[in-house]
């Protein structure tokens, strides 16, 4: 019956739904839905190859894979750019603003990029256009600031590291550090910038932020440099910030 429906352009088709289909069809769920990596055969010896591997074999193969074709390779002035990564309230801003002008290097808040190329704030590009709008803007002004700026402090949106060729993109041309903190700091300093929305339903808004959190760290995690902006105080977060981006840099620094 669903598949009579959904023939005739009349289904509602669930994941419980297409879960039944695809064992009617005996066919797996991925290439039913249409899942790029089950558009060659090759595509899915890969994907049969690579299944089951854990983290670190995984990340070598990648980085193998990105030499081989020439896509991974880091850019000769990738560790003079700076992208901070990390959800929002992590004190990207602060502290990309601090190190900055610290370093004499130029801030790029990338938020504020991505509204200059839509013409409109971040809020109406995902109600007039969707995420993937979004997100193709996003893309464009990630591209643009590693075009122009081959010195930078790159301030990014949490949410970045959910589009796989955005963050290679940044993995590749830029030094990245996440920022991270506890779920209780990101939603005070959230709360602290006049957002009260979280206010609204705090235990379910803490609850989603835990599971965002969860859901991401394993992208957040490929970061070149980690700290925890909420072990310290400001000041001296921001010393060993800039401590662990000058060893980030080395023999590179560009002294000023």
């Amino acid at each position: 019956r669903h598949l009579a429906n959904l023939e005739h352009g009349v289904g509602n088709a669930s994941i419980l739904v297409l879960l039944h289909l695809s064992r009617a069809l005996q066919c797996p769920l991925a290439e039913l839905i249409g899942d790029v990596t089950t558009s060659s055969p090759e595509w899915l010896m890969l994907r049969d190859l690579l299944e089951g591997r854990d983290e670190a074999t995984l990340f070598r193969v990648r980085e193998a894979v990105g030499e081989l074709i020439g896509t991974t390779t880091a850019s000769p002035s990738r560790s003079h750019r700076i992208a901070l990564i990390g959800l929002r309230g992590a004190g990207k801003s602060t502290l990309g603003r601090m190190l900055a002008q610290s370093l004499n290097f130029p801030f790029v808040e990338l938020s504020e990029e991505i509204e200059k190329f839509a013409g409109c704030s971040v809020s109406e590009i995902q109600a007039l256009y969707g995420q993937n709008a979004y997100r193709r803007y996003e893309r464009r002004a990630l591209e643009e600031a590693i075009q122009i700026y081959p010195e930078a402090i790159i301030a990014t949106p949490g949410g970045l590291v959910s589009d796989p060729s955005t963050f290679n993109e940044l993995l590749t041309h830029c030094t990245s550090v996440w920022l991270k903190a506890d779920a209780e700091d990101h939603m005070n300093r959230v709360i602290a910038q006049g957002d009260m929305r979280p206010m609204a339903s705090s235990k379910m808004a803490m609850d989603d932020l835990r599971a965002i959190l969860s859901g991401r760290e394993a992208f957040y995690s490929k970061a070149n440099v980690t700290l925890n902006t909420s072990e310290q105080p400001l000041e001296e977060t921001f010393r060993l910030l800039l401590a662990k981006v000058k060893e980030a840099l080395g023999s590179s620094m560009p002294y000023c």
